[in-house]
């Protein structure tokens, strides 16, 4: 499933996104959907799994963690080593600057 990227809320029976985006340039993009589709394509290794239990931070499968981490890397996040707050502040002065 792709996403059209916009600012605004977009929802889908799989994805919601809210977050804000820089410009980005086609290569940028496709490497962006590619790894969000490989988030969702991990999942389905595990349809019996809740949300819950997938991302349960004791018992999280490594594959998901891995493509969380490149999709983080595609999007440019820097969350290695930080805690879920720190991400959240970063995010939200992202968006900050984004909508000066």
């Amino acid at each position: 499933m792709l996403v059209e990227w916009k600012s605004d809320y977009t929802y889908s029976p799989t994805v919601y996104s809210n977050s804000q985006r820089s410009e980005v340039n086609d290569k940028q993009k496709t490497q962006n959907e590619q790894t969000a589709q490989g988030i969702l394509d991990t999942r389905k290794f595990y349809p019996d799994g809740s949300l819950a239990d997938l991302y349960d931070p004791l018992t999280t499968v490594p594959e998901l963690r891995k493509a969380h981490r490149d999709n983080d890397r595609a999007y440019r996040l820097t969350t290695k080593g930080t805690a879920e707050s720190d991400t959240v502040a970063m995010l939200f002065e992202r968006y900050r600057q984004l909508t000066k």
